[in-house]
């Protein structure tokens, strides 16, 4: 599905907001979806080891290993997990790794998605009953478990984060089935949060503005997409994955204790664009 990006993501925003340095120090948070440094799940990264959190981070398969392992090796203490989200054991052995090295966990992100390329170009009534269920299964069903597991090991409270995108709820070119399965993980995030609320669990979704990453150069006409949300965007450009790595960082400190069950939108303000033609 993924190919290779021109260059680096831009980012304008160097480090963590000053407010946020320290204040995670003594948690511990698992990480699902870093494959390059350019991933959104590397800039969330970045955040919460700054603001102080040890991380664990997971990769699928031995071609993103050692990408994830070097970048885990630039953070303190981080330790590093093979996992398949398709595959049951493989998530419980995560947790239960996670579990012996830290004791609790405090945090999950998910930032974990996945659709054929075919499905991601094209009509969208194109797309194969396989494509669907592949889509389907790793991009939304996949927070499921991960936070039924999660929230054994968060005995003082915790914070599920995952990412989503403004396609699952209006229609993006190409975005086609992904957009069908980030609806389904909003809704997912709702289910959680009622369900885990009682336990001291918030859960949360970030809707990122388009970044360039691994991931979106899937997605057809992805810089069309960046341009355009440059040209109307209330801040007229595109967000930094410094910027939604801050705001995972929010969402898992006491700042945002108040907050569950909510999709924060961190795209420049793009969302509440109604006339979305360029000026």
């Amino acid at each position: 599905m993924v190919m290779t990006l021109d260059k680096d993501t831009p980012d304008t925003q160097e480090t963590t907001a000053p407010a946020l340095k320290g204040y995670l120090a003594g948690k511990t948070g698992v990480i699902f979806g870093v494959a390059h440094k350019s991933s959104i799940a590397w800039g969330i990264a970045k955040a919460l080891s700054d603001a102080g959190m040890r991380l664990a981070f997971t990769y699928q398969g031995e071609r993103l290993e050692k990408n994830v392992r070097q970048l885990a090796d630039t953070l303190e203490n981080s330790m590093v997990l093979p996992c398949d989200v398709t595959k049951d054991e493989e998530l419980d052995a995560v947790f239960h790794a996670v579990e012996a090295e830290f004791g609790k966990l405090d945090t999950l992100v998910h930032s974990v998605a996945f659709a054929k390329r075919e499905d991601l170009t094209g009509g969208f009534s194109a797309t194969s009953r396989d494509g669907f269920k592949l889509a389907l299964d790793i991009s939304a069903y996949s927070l499921v478990p991960m936070a039924n597991a999660a929230k054994e090991l968060m005995t003082d409270g915790g914070s599920i984060i995952t990412m989503t995108y403004l396609g699952g709820v209006k229609v993006i070119p190409n975005y086609n089935v992904m957009g069908i399965a980030k609806s389904a993980l909003e809704m997912n995030v709702r289910y959680l949060a009622s369900e885990l609320g009682e336990s001291g669990i918030r859960v949360n979704g970030i809707s990122a503005g388009p970044i360039r990453t691994l991931a979106s150069s899937a997605v057809g006409g992805i810089l069309d997409m960046i341009h355009h949300v440059e040209a109307v965007a209330p801040l007229k450009r595109t967000v930094t994955q410094t910027e939604v790595g801050n705001t995972a960082a929010f969402l898992c400190s006491d700042l945002s204790s108040g907050i569950t069950g909510q999709i924060i939108y961190c795209d420049a303000g793009y969302e509440i664009m109604g006339m979305t033609g360029t000026k």
